[in-house]
């Protein structure tokens, strides 16, 4: 797991804990990291719990067709494939709640976080010229949250613009809903587009 990816996912989970107006502290980033823990940690509750519902599915499945057609064995396979995948993410906690105490990966969220601070009229701006018929306040609020982020880091802090997308992709995939990723991604290719013109002008 990478720090800045680490630290861009405190971020998502914090800014809607931040106040818009006063400066985010380092006992802030502290209450942040712990309140991200507690949804994680959740989170994984939850994923556990589906992981041992899919097991049980699978299992179920093969044991009341003795003689598996071929159609019947892959969809036993696709269901305890899906409960890896879970195990697979829960797994990832303890890796997140240590990095998530690194200097570098706070460092990197308070500047995500005071730089949407610093800019916030102008980031929803352009995220506004950059959604197509659609308010922002219409977004469900962890899609803004990640266009607001991804903004302020290609806009203001010069990240280059795939690798912006690329992690905006990545936490819509996880928090959002299943067709949000190509919207966040299309939208944040608009926004570069209206940032590029404005550049040249």
């Amino acid at each position: 797991m990478q720090p800045r990816r680490v630290a861009r996912e405190l971020a998502l989970l914090g800014l809607s804990q931040v106040s818009p107006t006063r400066e985010v502290t380092a006992q802030d980033l502290e209450e942040l990291i712990l309140g991200a823990v507690r949804v994680l940690t959740q989170e994984l509750e939850d994923t556990l719990e589906q992981a041992s519902s899919h097991l049980k599915r699978a299992y179920q499945h093969i044991e009341s067709h003795p003689a598996l057609t071929e159609a019947s064995l892959r969809e036993a396979m696709a269901t305890t494939r899906t409960a890896i995948n879970h195990l697979g993410a829960a797994t990832h906690l303890p890796e997140w709640v240590y990095l998530a105490g690194q200097a570098e990966v706070q460092a990197f969220a308070h500047k995500l976080l005071s730089t949407w601070q610093s800019h916030q009229s102008e980031i929803d701006d352009l995220m506004q010229r950059g959604i197509k018929g659609w308010q922002i306040q219409r977004l469900h609020r962890m899609e803004r949250d990640i266009l607001r982020l991804g903004t302020a880091e290609l806009v203001f802090l010069g990240t280059p613009v795939q690798v912006v997308m690329n992690e905006a992709v990545e936490l819509a995939k996880r928090y959002c809903g299943e067709d949000s990723h190509r919207f966040i991604n299309g939208t944040l290719r608009q926004i570069y587009l209206l940032h590029q013109d404005a550049s040249h002008t």
